[in-house]
């Protein structure tokens, strides 16, 4: 069955499999290499002590190397370093993330199946005192950031006022807030709905989601054969439902 699918989705491709293709070396080798963060809830976490993932886009990677037929690893990557594991082909694909003109000079994008907003994130108490955006750009404020994420890139647009403070994964930004060492982060609509509920002193600014971004997987820039062959796979899993699914699953909004 799965050789049948496999071969029903070349069929499908307007082009032949290139040998220099990581799609060949995928067939070939019978394995998946997916590069991943493991702490972007509930899109990539790792248990530490299991050392295994689960989430959203692990589950999209494991349905992706069930459908090919091939064993899955998934690479300990960093968002610092997350591009450049791609371009060193220490994996043939990464988990979701947001497509930017940076990352888009070195790397290929799949097309998006998400989408999301960015908020803010502030102590709960201290809501009163920051209730817009606008009040965190502030050269008393503190925005805090994960070094190599999106987030990092925008605070620079969004707080031109306020100081920030970049820390290095494995610590991430909100860390910082909860500790009192910053005033505020920002973050995906879709991660800060979770910590609010796992952190009750956090909160998010109520002044509205801007920076409507796409999440995409990463693939090497150039490798056109790989990139439409996961496209066609979304493609068809968008109209068989699975997406859809697995969005109720894990309560985030569609497309």
């Amino acid at each position: 069955m799965k050789k049948l699918f496999l071969i029903v989705f070349l069929a499908l491709l307007p082009y032949s499999v290139n040998a220099q293709s990581n799609l060949n070396k995928i067939l070939s080798s019978g394995e998946l290499k997916v590069g991943t963060t493991g702490d972007w809830d509930p899109m990539t976490v790792k248990d530490p002590a299991t050392n295994k993932y689960k989430g959203f886009d692990i589950d999209v990677m494991n349905e992706l190397a069930k459908d090919m037929g091939v064993k899955i690893k998934f690479v300990p990557a960093e968002w610092k370093t997350i591009v450049s594991g791609i371009t060193s082909s220490r994996y043939d694909i990464s988990t979701s993330v947001t497509k930017t003109p940076k990352r888009a000079e070195v790397a290929g994008f799949t097309d998006t199946y998400y989408k999301y907003g960015t908020v803010p994130l502030v102590l709960k108490k201290n809501l009163n005192k920051f209730s817009t955006w606008d009040s965190l750009n502030n050269e008393k404020v503190t925005i805090a950031t994960t070094l190599g994420t999106s987030q990092e890139e925008k605070a620079k647009e969004f707080f031109p006022k306020s100081k920030l403070n970049s820390v290095e994964a494995p610590a991430r930004d909100f860390q910082e807030v909860l500790a009192g060492r910053a005033d505020g982060n920002i973050t995906s609509s879709t991660e800060a709905n979770k910590l609010v509920v796992t952190y009750p002193q956090l909160a998010i600014v109520p002044d509205g989601e801007k920076n409507p971004a796409f999440l995409a997987m990463m693939v090497p820039k150039g490798d056109e054969e790989w990139r439409k062959y996961v496209n066609n796979w979304i493609k068809k899993k968008k109209s068989s439902g699975f997406f859809t699914k697995l969005l109720a699953k894990y309560n985030l909004k569609s497309l």
